[in-house]
C-alpha cells in the first residue's frame, strides 16, 4: 500500500477513535414494550411511568415505544420473544409466568394472599426478590414486579356468596394449571382459554363466569355479558417488566439502574392504578346493571380447598406455601 495511503487510513482510524465514544453516546435507541390489555389500564399507566422514567433518566437516549392490546402476540409470545431477543420488553401478567418460572405458579394458589397490601409485602421482599432473579437463568432480565390486581369472580347464572356456589359454575380461568386445580376443588368447572377470547367465549355461553381484577372486568365491558360480580379477591395477579437479556448485558451499568429504577416506579404506578380502578369501578359496574356481593367468608373458602392443598404442598413446598401465608411485615426489607 502506498505511503501517503496508508498515511491517510492511520488518520482516519485515529479521528475515529477520538470521536466515535461521543458520537455513540449521543444515538438514541428506540426500543419497544408490549402488553396484553389497553393503554388506559394499569399495565398501559406502568407502562407510561416506565417509558417517561427512562427517557428522563437516560437524557433521551432511550425512547420507549407501547404496544398495548397484544400489539405484540399475546403473553407467552411476548415472553419467548424477550427470551429471543426479537422482543425488546414485556409487562407482563403473572398467568403465564409459571410456564417459565415455575415457582411463580404458587400465587395461583386461590386465597392464599389476604389482600394487596400481604402481596406487595412479600413480593417487595426476599420471597419477591428471589424469584425476580430466576428469569435470568431463562434468557429474561425480570426489571421489577408490577401489578394486574386481586383478581374477583363474575358469572351470568347467581350471586356467589358460599363455595357452594360455584359448584358446576363453567368458569374461564388463565392459562394456569394451579388455577385449574384450585376452582377445581372449590366445585367449579373451570377451563383455560386465552385473554383475548374471553369475551366471546362469555356472550356465546360457553362459560357462565371468569374471574379478573375490577380494572380489566371495566376495560373489557364484560359487565354487558355478566350479572354478577363477587368480590372475592381470591388470588392476588402480580405482573413483571421483563427485558431481553442480550440488550440488558449490552447497556452501561448505568442505564441499568436507570431501566430498574424507572421499572419500579412503573410498578408503583401499576399498583396505584389497579387500587383507585377497584375503588372506583365497583359503583360503576353497578350503574351498569351488576349485582354485586361485596364481602365473602374467604376462611370458608381456603376450608373448601382443603383437598387441593396436598399436591400444591408437594408441587411448591408446604414451607414456602406456609410462609408466603404468615409472610409479616418484619420480613419485609
Amino acid at each position: 500500500m502506498p505511503r501517503k495511503l496508508l498515511l491517510l487510513v492511520a488518520t482516519i482510524a485515529a479521528l475515529a477513535a477520538m470521536y466515535l465514544p461521543d458520537a455513540m453516546a449521543g444515538t438514541k435507541q428506540t426500543l419497544k414494550i408490549g402488553y396484553i390489555l389497553a393503554k388506559n389500564s394499569q399495565l398501559g399507566a406502568g407502562a407510561t411511568v416506565f417509558a417517561d422514567e427512562v427517557a428522563r433518566r437516560t437524557q433521551g437516549r432511550y425512547q420507549i415505544e407501547q404496544y398495548p392490546n397484544a400489539e405484540l402476540g399475546g403473553e407467552v409470545e411476548m415472553m419467548k420473544g424477550v427470551q429471543l431477543g426479537t422482543v425488546d420488553l414485556a409487562f407482563i401478567t403473572g398467568a403465564p409466568m409459571p410456564s417459565f418460572v415455575p415457582e411463580i405458579g404458587v400465587f395461583g394458589i386461590p386465597f392464599l394472599l389476604r389482600d394487596a397490601a400481604h402481596a406487595h409485602a412479600v413480593l417487595d421482599g426476599p420471597i419477591g426478590d428471589a424469584l425476580l432473579a430466576k428469569f435470568a437463568a431463562k434468557g429474561m432480565i425480570a426489571l421489577a414486579w408490577g401489578e394486574n390486581g386481586m383478581r374477583h369472580l363474575t358469572n351470568s347464572k347467581h350471586p356467589v356468596v358460599t363455595p357452594d356456589d360455584l359448584k358446576g359454575l363453567k368458569l374461564r380461568v388463565p392459562q394456569s394449571d394451579t388455577m385449574v386445580a384450585g376452582f377445581k376443588a372449590l366445585g367449579a368447572d373451570p377451563s383455560q382459554l386465552a385473554f383475548p377470547e374471553v369475551y366471546g367465549a362469555l356472550q356465546t355461553g360457553r362459560f357462565d363466569g371468569q374471574e379478573n381484577p375490577i380494572a380489566t372486568i371495566v376495560a373489557s365491558k364484560f359487565s354487558q355479558v355478566q350479572k354478577y360480580l363477587t368480590m372475592s379477591g381470591h388470588i392476588y395477579d402480580p405482573a413483571v417488566f421483563l427485558m431481553s437479556k442480550d440488550l440488558y448485558e449490552e447497556m452501561s451499568a448505568a442505564d441499568r439502574a436507570a431501566f430498574i429504577e424507572a421499572a419500579r416506579l412503573g410498578g408503583e404506578a401499576s399498583r396505584k392504578f389497579a387500587a383507585q380502578a377497584e375503588a372506583d369501578g365497583v359503583a360503576l359496574l353497578q350503574q351498569q346493571g351488576m349485582q354485586v356481593v361485596t364481602s365473602i367468608d374467604k376462611a370458608k373458602f381456603a376450608a373448601a380447598m382443603a383437598p387441593a392443598m396436598p399436591a400444591f404442598e408437594q408441587k411448591y413446598g408446604a414451607d414456602m406455601i406456609a410462609r408466603i401465608r404468615e409472610y409479616k411485615m418484619v420480613e419485609h426489607r
